[in-house]
């Protein structure tokens, strides 16, 4: 597959973010039901004064509920169009978008640039409290009550064997013909000064699920349900167990998305297209 734009298009990279509550989820789905890329691309297409719609590519599609403060996607538009509207395009999309999901920048992309496969890591926040009294009510839409303490030093020390590239299907909602091998770059828990406790994950890609099914072991050991060598041990068993609790989605938000240099682009795509196999997994099966 190509990621050269066809002859007489622009490729255009937005930036955008937007309050999952009311969405479901990113993908645009049947009639009735409201999602960010369906939004976006009824936007587009009035402000832009066109019939077609011009799809979205977006790096990481969000579940329903899920928030995002550095989601990015990309539109292939006609050159002309692009010539005519860049100027005052993002304002107008201001004006026509509901007040949960804004672009708040947009530009011409470089060569090669896709916002699903040249990106090199998605980095996600989980937002708990486990105050006695309950979630502030103004973050209530963005943090997770949690009716147990919570020991921060604990849930690091489970997070410290699954850092790494792994298998993670005892993480995830399988898929079929999907992989669920994935590099894990960053799992830590911090307690801000007003006692929330974040998770921030850090990967090259998520599978479905796999962020808060790694939040919600993480604090079945926080409260201490189980010990912290408890999800290491799942992970290694490869498949789904009961007591992983997939958690809430309002308490997520897609923080950020990496991308390389643009000289490194092309061969990022490639890479990203390729098959997944463990380190002597490649004989198996």
């Amino acid at each position: 597959m190509s990621d050269d734009v066809e002859p007489g298009f622009v490729r255009v990279r937005l930036d955008l973010s937007y309050d999952g509550r009311d969405f479901s989820g990113w993908a645009r789905q049947r009639e009735g039901q409201r999602t960010v890329q369906g939004e976006i691309e009824d936007a587009l297409r009035v402000v832009l004064r066109r019939r077609e719609t011009a799809e979205l590519t977006v790096a990481g599609r969000t579940d329903s509920g899920v928030h995002a403060r550095g989601q990015v996607a990309h539109a292939d538009l006609p050159a002309p169009v692009w010539a005519e509207h860049r100027e005052h395009l993002l304002r107008r999309l201001a004006g026509r978008l509901p007040m949960d999901v804004r672009v708040h920048r947009l530009g011409e992309a470089p060569p090669h640039f896709n916002a699903r496969f040249s990106a090199v890591w998605r980095r996600y926040v989980y937002r708990v409290s486990d105050r006695p009294g309950g979630v502030d009510p103004l973050r209530r839409g963005h943090v997770l009550w949690h009716n147990w303490p919570l020991d921060v030093d604990a849930m690091n020390a489970a997070a410290e064997p699954l850092a790494g590239e792994h298998d993670f299907a005892a993480y995830c909602k399988k898929r079929e013909g999907a992989t669920t091998i994935r590099t894990l770059q960053r799992l830590q828990w911090v307690r801000r000064d007003d006692g929330t406790v974040e998770a921030t994950v850090q990967a090259d890609a998520f599978c479905h699920n796999m962020v808060r099914s790694l939040v919600g072991a993480m604090l079945f050991v926080g409260d201490g349900h189980r010990p912290p060598e408890w999800p290491g041990k799942v992970l290694a068993a490869g498949v789904r167990d009961s007591a992983v609790h997939v958690v809430r989605p309002h308490g997520l938000t897609l923080e950020e998305v990496g991308y390389p240099a643009d000289a490194d682009l092309a061969a990022r795509n490639r890479a990203a297209r390729n098959k997944r196999t463990l380190p002597g997994a490649a004989d198996c099966c």
